[in-house]
């Protein structure tokens, strides 16, 4: 192979197995030379987003003076001047110089926060360059380089994984969904995948929640799924939004009402008043100037301006005053679900135990990371007692965990989490309970863990207690609940026939028919030295999880913001529709609409993005008058769904704060950013 070659082989490098793929990228354990790097980045080119060719500074101040409502100003002026009326004539123009200047500095305002907020992007990667690893700009970044993952970087390029340990990214920026993805190393048979599914890629914008591992990049810049987003978006042409289109129509129909009027007087005062051609002139000028209404600009201006400051105080940020206006006559607004309707914080929100009677379970509440809230039973706040089911429960979960909680401090304003946002809710409940995890974890320190994956669905710790082994587990209800041969019912364990497993699956069913994510907690003791005393690390996974005693089952859900019901409820009687449109599950999707009140207590459609590929476009027009649901949706589905909305007539406004939004939200009437990383 030559030095610079690199074979076009990334369609199928997902079906390869992980030793061959350095070797189909022109790369190899040791990653590339510095040599063999810079060449391939004169190549290649920069690892950078193309940013479309802004308009520069002189020509979009120029644009505040030269559209049509303004030229027609300007012509006033000179019309003004030569009917003789110099005062008039420079008011107009005083008043067209005021106004663009003022609409031209809001403009350049926005343009600079929006610089300063992508400044705070990462733009450093870890890669494995002449056998060692070292940190780059990730803009050097070409096909061939090995990049190196641990929890809380960021990946920057699209890469294929060589290695993985347990590796999970969080994928929102790009599916606008906040649950973490479990990505593996091994070859895979790709068919019936989205490009975003595929287990062995990690996909530049997205960020490592746990876990390690390393990939070989097969496409940087805008070949990566990141990019072609980005192109996509860049490739939509603006529109006027509905006051442009309004105010050229004004000007068109003024400036020939005008022209008219004034020739209508110039030749009735010539041939009726006797007046000369001379005086004529000079009277129809003056009527021209007259029908010109120059205190329509400085009028409207100043009723943006003072709706983008009113919106400034609740942290908004308008780019252009005209937005203000389409915001207010929108019919339409397409939502995102993750991140914008809800606070993309998973939360616990109930916890069901066998020994808890049916109808009678453990409510959470609270909502976010921050441990804020409590557990109750009934009408009573219960706390958690060693020794009782809810403890165990508490106790193992938070135990089969690897993610931490970050009080505010050090520059955060908030809590946050390192790690995976499913096992950072269980450590905040279990903190609402009154558990101390911290004094757990030194009592019964981690001897192994049996991490998650795709087949065996749960994750396994193992620790030494006090004369006692204790393995704790977790992960979905059917692949934990085999595992067990007892439950824990008031604090006494106990066999666990049929009926009792039917109990627990009709348990979970409710949860998830409830839009609620169900997890199963597991633990066994062994007392003595039990596993503690041979050798773990050669003990067989199958060795470990077994004849373990079922604890319960703990059901979460991305809330819904606080202020959503009532913002929704708001727009219903402004007559202003809904939509959703989310990369989530059905299901999920349409358990937050009822519950925020996007759809009533009717039968709603649920339309998938496959659904929506099948759909022609009457199908599509069909589906939109009624109450539905657009779930995994890609941005190409949003962006066809806004593009049918606008042509039965209706203002659109596109909500989101992922990359999967920007085409919808660039073609929609009004696009609104959520959040900084909108």
């Amino acid at each position: 192979m030559g030095q610079h070659d690199v074979p076009d082989q990334t369609a199928s490098l997902e079906t390869l197995p992980a030793a061959e793929v350095c070797r189909a990228l022109g790369s190899g354990p040791d990653g590339l030379s510095t040599r063999e790097a810079a060449a391939r980045l004169g190549r290649f080119g920069p690892n950078t987003i193309a940013v479309a060719r802004n308009t520069s500074l002189p020509l979009k101040f120029l644009a505040n003076f030269t559209h049509l409502m303004a030229m027609l100003l300007w012509i006033a002026g000179f019309v003004a001047i030569l009917a003789r009326m110099p005062q008039l004539a420079f008011s107009i123009w005083a008043v067209n110089v005021i106004n663009g200047a003022f609409s031209f500095w809001q403009e350049y305002k926005a343009e600079k926060a929006t610089e300063a907020m992508r400044r705070l992007l990462d733009e450093k990667a870890s890669v494995v360059r002449d056998g060692a690893v070292r940190m780059v700009d990730a803009a050097t970044l070409v096909p061939g380089d090995v990049l190196v993952f641990a929890e809380g970087c960021r990946v920057c390029a699209d890469a294929r994984l060589v290695e993985s340990a347990d590796l999970r990214l969080d994928q929102s920026t790009l599916t606008g969904e906040s649950r973490s993805v479990l990505k593996t190393h091994g070859e895979v048979a790709i068919r019936g995948m989205s490009r975003l599914e595929i287990p062995n890629v990690a996909f530049a914008g997205t960020s490592v929640v746990s876990g390690t591992g390393r990939g070989v990049v097969f496409a940087t810049g805008m070949d990566t799924e990141f990019g072609k987003i980005a192109g996509f978006t860049q490739g939509i042409a603006e529109e006027l939004c509905p006051l442009q289109r309004e105010m050229r129509r004004v000007t068109r129909v003024v400036t020939v009402i005008a022209v008219c009027s004034g020739c209508v007087f110039f030749l009735l005062s010539v041939l009726l008043a006797g007046m000369n051609w001379a005086e004529g002139l000079v009277f129809g000028m003056g009527m021209i100037v007259a029908f010109v209404p120059e205190g329509l600009l400085p009028t409207v201006t100043l009723s943006l301006a003072m709706g983008v400051q009113r919106m400034a105080g609740r942290n908004a940020l308008v780019k252009r005053l005209s937005a203000v206006e389409t915001l207010g006559c929108a019919s339409v607004i397409c939502t995102d679900k993750t991140g914008t309707l809800t606070q993309n914080e998973m939360t616990v929100r109930e916890i069901w135990l066998p020994d808890v009677p049916e109808g009678d379970g453990l409510r959470v509440t609270g909502a976010g990371y921050a441990p804020d809230g409590s557990v109750w039973r009934g009408g009573e706040a219960v706390e958690a007692t060693r020794g009782g089911g809810l403890h165990a429960l508490l106790v193992s979960a938070g135990l089969c965990n690897n993610a931490r909680l970050q009080p505010p401090g050090d520059g955060r304003s908030r809590w946050t989490v390192i790690g995976d946002p499913t096992e950072a809710a269980l450590r905040v409940a279990a903190l609402k309970a009154g558990i101390d995890l911290v004094a757990e974890e030194r009592a019964t320190p981690r001897l192994r863990e049996l991490p998650f994956d795709s087949r065996r669905r749960r994750m396994s710790t193992v620790h030494r207690g006090d004369g006692e082994s204790l393995i704790h587990a977790k992960g979905a209800l059917r692949e934990v609940l085999e595992l067990c041969t007892r439950m824990l019912a008031d604090g006494v364990e106990r066999p666990l026939d049929e009926p009792a497993r039917a109990r627990i699956m009709a348990a979970g069913d409710g949860f998830a028919r409830s839009g609620l994510r169900v997890l199963a907690v597991a633990r066994r003791v062994e007392r003595g030295p039990g596993l503690a005393g041979v050798g773990l690390g050669r003990l067989p996974v199958e060795d470990i999880e077994a004849d373990m005693t079922f604890l319960g089952l703990v059901a979460m859900m991305d809330p819904p913001r606080p202020e959503v019901q009532d913002a929704v409820t708001t727009c219903r009687r402004a007559g202003i529709r809904i939509v959703m449109i989310t990369g989530d599950y059905g299901l999920t999707a349409e358990s937050v609409a009822r519950r925020i009140g996007i759809i009533g207590d009717g039968r709603a459609r649920i339309v998938s993005g496959a659904d929506l590929d099948s759909m022609d476009e009457g199908a599509l027009d069909e589906a939109l008058s009624g109450e539905v649901v657009f779930a995994r949706a890609a941005p190409e589905h949003k962006l066809r769904i806004v593009s049918a909305l606008q042509r039965a007539g209706h203002v659109v406004a596109v909500t989101g704060d992922g990359v999967n939004d920007a085409p919808a939200i660039k073609k929609a009437d009004i696009g609104i950013a959520m959040g900084l990383s909108g």
